[in-house]
């Protein structure tokens, strides 16, 4: 596998010298502007510069004068470093409508450095506290939640369906999701294609590496006889694997794909959703009604459940489990892909061991959904992104992902087998 390797963004160093405004003097400040040091006082009301004000400077017997120009600037010289200059901003010059906040300090200090001169600054308006009410919080809070939820339905939607036909849980699959995301990044970034169609084929290429994950290891594994257990082992091994394999092509830092800051779409109050989100849950939303109708109404989708359901009865009824089992690896590659690219967009950006950040999600969806339930793994997605995008109401956002985990552990004490899981009598 052939990958570009990041790439590196350019830093630009703005640069601004402020320009040194002439300033007006008393009559013992005539010479001001021969006296070797300098004191710059900045005056402005709401972000804006107020022209006109008079700021009187004094200390060791000596005292001047200056009053700003047109971008609120004053330059009044001094003779020397050693006194505490203090600097008074003249209430009765400032201009008719500029008013002082209350407790406002017309008085500063003033002491020079190593420089020539100091820069001072009189803000005369508070600065404005925006408030956003609980509601609205929660409301915003709780549609950026269904959109991650219904992003890691993809991915768990086809981890289930592999545990449901094949009883593996495959720890490999976060780097099924990462593949995707890099499939898209090497065609959109790497090769310069479109990124409308870099997704269709990256998610292509995840459907093939399902294909050939099966037919290179999981199938010759499963006919050997390995256990269960035996399976989830070589999964952990193979997701080591995959991942350092990642970060080898791609490195430790951060891609982004094309289009992933786009501006918040005005007019939705205080739900801030910008286009790319709008799309991400549009997307979801299509894709998880064509598997549900492919699950229901097809005739490989009513084989997949039954396999599902019960592996001996199916192939006892004539279903080629193993072409099932070969058809469920490469419809969850390509769901995990897909997840992958849209996980790049909501991060934002591409990085080697994304999907396994959110491996431990996407198992808690499918546990709390029920296991080896696609619509389950579903039902379990939406929860856990609500509960991990609301809980930063309450909770850090850095513990976000734990309050997610901790309110699964309480259900399942309620129901160990998930929301739409059933009952298994043992013995």
């Amino acid at each position: 596998m052939l990958f570009l390797g990041a790439l590196l963004a350019a830093a630009a160093l703005l640069l601004s010298t402020p320009g040194i405004a002439s300033a007006s003097s008393n009559d013992d400040q005539d010479d001001g502007a021969d006296l070797p040091y300098t004191i710059v006082v900045n005056v402005r009301s709401g972000g804006e510069a107020v022209e006109g004000a008079t700021i009187t400077v004094s200390g060791g017997g000596f005292e001047g004068e200056g009053t700003t120009d047109a971008a609120g600037r004053a330059s009044i010289g001094v003779p020397d470093k050693e006194p505490v200059w203090t600097l008074e901003l003249d209430k009765a010059s400032l201009p008719s409508g500029v008013e002082a906040p209350e407790g406002f300090a017309f008085t500063q200090e003033a002491t020079f450095g190593a420089g020539s001169s100091i820069t001072k600054n009189f803000t005369l308006v508070a600065a404005e506290r925006q408030t956003t009410s609980f509601w609205d919080q929660f409301l915003s809070r709780a549609v950026n939640g269904l959109n991650f939820g219904l992003m890691l339905a993809l991915a768990a939607i086809g981890l289930s369906l592999v545990f449901g036909t094949t009883g593996l849980s495959n720890f490999a699959h976060g780097e099924m999701v990462t593949f995707g995301a890099l499939m898209a990044l090497l065609f959109s970034t790497g090769v310069g294609w479109s990124i409308w169609l870099a997704i269709p084929l990256a998610v292509i290429l995840s459907a093939g590496f399902g294909y050939a994950m099966d037919a290179g290891l999981w199938r010759p594994l499963r006919r050997k006889g390995l256990g269960t257990v035996q399976l989830m082992i070589v999964s952990i091994g193979l997701s080591l694997a995959l991942r350092y394999v990642y970060q080898m092509f791609v490195g430790g830092g951060t891609e982004q794909l094309p289009g992933a800051v786009t501006q918040t779409i005005p007019g939705l109050g205080p739900i801030r959703l910008s286009v790319t989100d709008l799309i991400s849950m549009g997307i979801s939303i299509v894709v998880i009604g064509a598997f549900a109708w492919w699950l229901m109404r097809t005739r490989i989708g009513r084989a997949t459940r039954a396999v599902s359901d019960n592996p001996s009865l199916a192939a006892a009824s004539g279903i080629d489990v193993d072409g099932v089992v070969r058809i469920v690896w490469v419809v969850a590659a390509g769901l995990a892909g897909l997840s992958g690219v849209l996980w790049a967009y909501f991060r934002p950006g591409i990085k080697w061991d994304m999907g396994t950040s959110i491996l431990l999600l996407v198992f808690a969806a499918v546990t709390l959904g029920g296991l080896g339930t696609a619509f389950g793994a579903l039902i379990g997605s939406i929860i856990v992104g609500l509960l991990v995008e609301v809980s930063t109401l309450w909770i850090p956002s850095d513990l976000k992902y734990v309050g997610a985990l901790v309110v699964l552990i309480v259900i399942l004490l309620f129901r160990p087998q998930g929301i739409l899981g059933r009952r298994e009598r043992i013995g």
